[in-house]
C-alpha cells in the first residue's frame, strides 16, 4: 500500500462544523458556517476562527470584537450550509434558516437557541497569514442546553448528534470507541490488541 503525494492543502479532517454569530457595532447581526475553527489554550480558555477578509462578517467582527460559536447538530445541518453558501449582503439567514436569535451573557452578539452549545468569546488577537485571518479570543462563558446536562450534571453532548465537515461533506458524529486514557487502562487489553 502506498500513498499519493498531493499538493500542499487542508486536509486537516474531521473539522467541527460550527455557526458562528457577529453582530457590528449598529447592532445588525449575521450567521457564518465556519469550518476552520479550534482549541487555542486551556488556561485561558481561548478558541480562535479563520474567516477570509471578502466575507461579509469580517468587518462585523472587526468592529466589535465579539462572536459566539454554535455547535451543530444534525438537524441543523441544512441551515449550517445555508448560512456557509449564502451571503448575509443579500439575505436575513436568521428568516431563511428559521433559527432564533437568543440573547447572549457577556456579549451583545446573539447566540442560537437551536444549538447544544454556544461558547461566547471576545477577540484579543487578529492575526493575517495570508487567505484568512484569524481572530484569537477568549472564551467568556459556554452556554449550554440543559437537556443534555445528565443527572450528574455532566455535558453529554455525544448524545446531541454533533455533525463534523469532512472535505466537502456533513457527517454525523459516530460511536464511541474508546475514552481519554483507554490506552493505559487495564480494562482496554482487548483494544491495545487490536480486537476492537
Amino acid at each position: 500500500m502506498s500513498k499519493v503525494i498531493w499538493r500542499p492543502g487542508n486536509m486537516l479532517y474531521p473539522l467541527p462544523a460550527v455557526m458562528v454569530t457577529v453582530a457590528d457595532k449598529n447592532g445588525n447581526d449575521n450567521i457564518i458556517t465556519v469550518a476552520w475553527a479550534g482549541t487555542v489554550c486551556s488556561d485561558p480558555a481561548m478558541v480562535s476562527i479563520s474567516v477570509k477578509k471578502s466575507r461579509f462578517s469580517h468587518h462585523m467582527l472587526l468592529e466589535t470584537g465579539e462572536f459566539a460559536i454554535n455547535l451543530v447538530t444534525k438537524e441543523m445541518a441544512y441551515a449550517c450550509d445555508l448560512c456557509g453558501v449564502k451571503s448575509g449582503r443579500d439575505v436575513d439567514k436568521w428568516a431563511q434558516t428559521g433559527l432564533t436569535r437568543e440573547k447572549a451573557e457577556f456579549i451583545k452578539v446573539p447566540v442560537i437557541k437551536e444549538s447544544p452549545v454556544s461558547i461566547e468569546c471576545r477577540v484579543t488577537q487578529v492575526l493575517e497569514p495570508g487567505s484568512h485571518d484569524i481572530f484569537l479570543a477568549k472564551v467568556l462563558s459556554v452556554d449550554a442546553d440543559e437537556k443534555y446536562i445528565d443527572e450528574k450534571g455532566r455535558l453529554d453532548l455525544a448524545s446531541s448528534g454533533l455533525i463534523s465537515y469532512i472535505h466537502g461533506g456533513y457527517y454525523e458524529t459516530g460511536k464511541k470507541i474508546g475514552g481519554f486514557g483507554f490506552s493505559v487502562c487495564k480494562k482496554s487489553n482487548a483494544l491495545q490488541k487490536g480486537k476492537m
